[in-house]
């Protein structure tokens, strides 16, 4: 699959969810690229603005496959995920401040 291909995939599939993605189409194309590598990597797409802490481990790393579990809560509280893939309307159309959003992962779980 192509970054083109995945775009036009996770688009509609954040419209579905009543989000967006990043209105920043050359920075929504790096993070796809990662995610595309990650699982050529690893065999699924991991966040690529984390390091994948069990590096092929699926299950120890199901938290932060995209759309990771902290998305949701992200967006809720700063309208952003943490790595700023998926937004929310509000955030695209600069109604919110874009406020840097902190790891939720546990520090356990996290490559250091």
């Amino acid at each position: 699959m192509t970054a083109e291909a995945l775009y036009e995939i996770l688009s509609k599939y954040a419209e579905s969810q009543g989000i967006r993605l990043n209105r920043d189409r050359d920075f929504v194309m790096d993070i796809l690229r990662g995610l595309l590598t990650n699982e050529k990597r690893y065999g699924y797409r991991s966040c690529p603005c984390r390091l994948a802490a069990a590096a092929g481990e699926k299950e120890k790393d199901k938290d932060i496959i995209c759309p990771c579990v902290y998305r949701d809560p992200d967006i809720k509280e700063y309208g952003s995920c943490f790595c700023g893939l998926y937004v929310s309307v509000e955030w695209n159309e600069g109604k919110i401040e874009h406020r840097q959003v902190p790891e939720r992962r546990p520090k356990e779980k996290r490559v250091m």
